[in-house]
């Protein structure tokens, strides 16, 4: 190989591990921004009990307003009817100091609640966003460590193809030597029974020559004719 060839091979393996580092890190700051994700979300509802907590205190304050109002209108109503009109006028002069509070308090309450609603809606927006980020980082962290896993077993079958390759030569060497074996035994077999005569008594009996062994039915058979 000439060393071009090996320095390429070099720069090759160098920007392999630069990318695996740069995808390491950048599964870091995916964690670390949706880690700071979340913590901004948890702030904005505790900015968002504030302003609902404010929100139900000026309409507490509009509600009494309003009450106050009512309570007065029907006070005037009865100075009236007691002929009693400097003090009706008085008090319709305080009637006007609760309205003009109320429409203070009111203006306020709809700026509390716009808020509210506004923020409520906006945070819904970003936890779904969350989840969703979330969702998609479990998915790549788990098709990260499957790949790894690949590529390992991929390198290690590499690695051992060629010790695979030599244990399967092995195997077909045993097995034919074996075979060779059972053959031989098959062999010596045969011969000692041709020798022992075994082997032309096998081919008399065959050829239906010879003593032959009575069968049960024969042997029941003459038993009953000898009664």
């Amino acid at each position: 190989m000439s060393w071009s060839k090996v320095f390429t091979a070099f720069k090759g393996a160098i920007s392999e591990s630069g990318e695996s580092i740069a995808d390491n890190q950048a599964i870091r700051i995916m964690d670390q921004e949706l880690r700071e994700a979340s913590n901004e979300i948890n702030a904005a509802k505790t900015q968002l009990t504030g302003i609902m907590a404010k929100r139900k205190g000026v309409e507490r304050k509009v509600n009494e307003l309003a009450k106050k109002i009512s309570e007065h209108e029907s006070y005037a109503g009865d100075a009236l009817n007691n002929n009693d009109e400097a003090l009706a006028r008085d008090i319709c002069e305080r009637i006007g100091g609760f309205e003009e509070q109320l429409e203070v308090e009111k203006s306020l309450l709809q700026r509390f609640t716009s808020s509210e609603q506004s923020l409520k809606s906006n945070l819904k927006k970003a936890e779904g966003r969350l989840k969703h980020l979330t969702q998609q980082q479990d998915v790549l962290k788990a098709t990260e460590a499957v790949q790894h896993a690949q590529s390992a077993v991929a390198s290690r079958f590499s690695g051992s193809s060629s010790k695979m390759g030599s244990a399967m030569d092995s195997l077909e060497r045993i097995k034919k030597r074996q075979q060779q074996r059972a053959d031989q035994f098959e062999s010596a077999e045969e011969l000692a029974n041709e020798e022992n005569g075994d082997d032309l008594d096998a081919r008399m009996k065959a050829a239906g020559i010879g003593k032959s062994t009575m069968k049960a039915d024969d042997i029941l058979a003459r038993l009953k004719a000898g009664k």
